[in-house]
């Protein structure tokens, strides 16, 4: 029975052999070259693309400050900004910042952590009143003309 084993992998390194023999060819074949393709047209010159101006940072805010855009800030045009925060703490319209109605928000914020009412803030009450600080949107910077 032996036999039979080593008959049967005699034969087996013969078809082996025999497929690697049938397998070299003295002469590979090649594939014809395929034919290069037909040469592209050079596209016609394309137009510059606009460049955008270079303002420095000040040239920006002076032109945010003026206002009317005649090349100069007034007084009034500089300290509008300052003016309208102004006018959103002056609740009563009288010109006049009271302690009360400058510190509005922060006494609503304490008014909103004093859960028990009590005039005074524990310390997790006092964690209720923490500024979330929230990653800043991008500026977006366009002034596109329809």
């Amino acid at each position: 029975m032996v036999w039979r084993w080593a008959v049967g992998g005699i034969a087996v390194t013969l078809l082996v052999a025999a497929a690697v023999v049938v397998s070299v060819d003295d002469e590979p074949e090649t594939a014809p070259l395929p034919e290069p393709p037909p040469p592209v047209a050079a596209p016609a010159a394309l137009p510059e693309p606009p460049q955008a101006s270079e303002a420095t940072r000040e040239e920006k805010r002076f032109r945010r400050y003026d206002r009317d855009r005649n090349a100069s800030v007034s007084r009034e045009e500089y300290l509008r900004s300052r003016r309208q925060s102004f006018d959103r703490f002056d609740t009563d319209g009288n010109g006049v910042l009271s302690f009360a109605e400058y510190a509005v928000k922060q006494n609503a914020r304490f008014d909103d952590a004093d859960a028990d009412r009590s005039g005074e803030l524990t310390a997790a009450e006092f964690e209720k009143t923490r500024t979330v600080r929230t990653a800043a949107k991008p500026k977006v910077d366009c002034s596109c003309a329809d």
